[in-house]
């Protein structure tokens, strides 16, 4: 067993409750250790004209999300999460489901975002199967058995990403089935459109425009909500209703921008623990 899969099992049997006030102190330190992290952090929350006093606990809830990891990834599939757990807006879902064309679960940087997928998997997969879900192994040789680990669970599936995966979302999406996307990650070039996101234009993938168009599928916004420390997570879901999902003529940048305004509604229902760290704005990478 590696070292770093050994720490992250030493450090999953410690409450998760207790790792969550370390890593609050953690998201702290690293506030008060780098400046460009602060200047980065501000500017975003400033662009967004979110109020500091509503998106200054997401310092706290950075550092939680790290010390999360390994109670998030290294968590025995034979525990489920329970009542660790709650939902809110879980019929929303399930009504998408029952229409048969399928349902993707838009979930941004946002709360704990790692323990959704495991949540929606473990709670929906025995009655409408496994979510399906694009894969991309870790830059980083020593978090690719971690983050492989998180992935291998109970109504779990993995497709690559590549076009062969796309296709396999597509006939996931047109046999009833679900996928979840993660909406405000920067593609890489090729794969996306220039469109705004508070206020200013960054590069927005458009496959989850396009999954939608081309199949029907419901889209539902989905946000993990973190609780107090050993309170546990409340999974918020609610339908999207965007006619620009809906149309295949519509152009690319236009349904971008519909997609970027859904993520906006939900940063702003809970700006304390957005990821404003992330540099949605940055230039997209160039792959191969």
């Amino acid at each position: 067993m590696a070292p770093a899969t050994r720490l992250f099992v030493w450090l999953s049997r410690v409450p998760l409750a207790w790792m969550q006030r370390v890593g609050a102190v953690l998201g702290w330190w690293v506030w008060a250790l780098s400046p460009r992290y602060r200047q980065h952090f501000k500017a975003n929350v400033q662009a967004a004209k979110v109020p500091w006093h509503e998106a200054r606990p997401a310092i706290a809830a950075m550092g939680m999300m790290v010390a999360e990891l390994p109670w998030v990834w290294m968590r025995s599939t034979s525990e489920p999460l329970g009542d660790v757990v709650r939902w809110d807006g879980a019929e929303h879902f399930e009504a998408a489901m029952q229409t048969g064309k399928g349902v993707i679960v838009l979930s941004p940087h946002l709360g704990c975002w790692e323990i959704g997928a495991q949540a929606i998997a473990e709670k929906f997969g025995p009655r409408f199967g496994p979510l399906v879900a694009l894969y991309r192994p870790a830059r980083k040789a020593w978090l690719e058995p971690l983050v492989a680990q998180a992935r291998t669970r109970p109504y779990l599936a993995s497709a690559p990403t590549s076009l062969a995966g796309v296709r396999t979302l597509i006939r996931t999406l047109r046999a009833g089935g679900y996928t979840a996307i993660l909406p405000d990650q920067v593609p890489p070039l090729g794969q996306g459109v220039w469109a705004p996101f508070f206020g200013r234009e960054v590069y927005t993938m458009t496959l989850l425009s396009k999954l939608a168009q081309q199949t029907g599928a419901a889209v539902i916004l989905t946000w993990c909500e973190r609780l107090a420390p050993g309170q546990g997570f409340c999974m918020h879901m609610r339908p999207f209703e965007a006619h620009e999902l809906r149309d295949p003529a519509c152009a690319p940048e236009v349904a971008a921008a519909a997609v970027n305004r859904g993520v906006e509604a939900m940063v702003r229902a809970a700006p304390g623990q957005y990821l404003w760290s992330y540099a949605r704005d940055k230039q997209p990478r160039v792959e191969g």
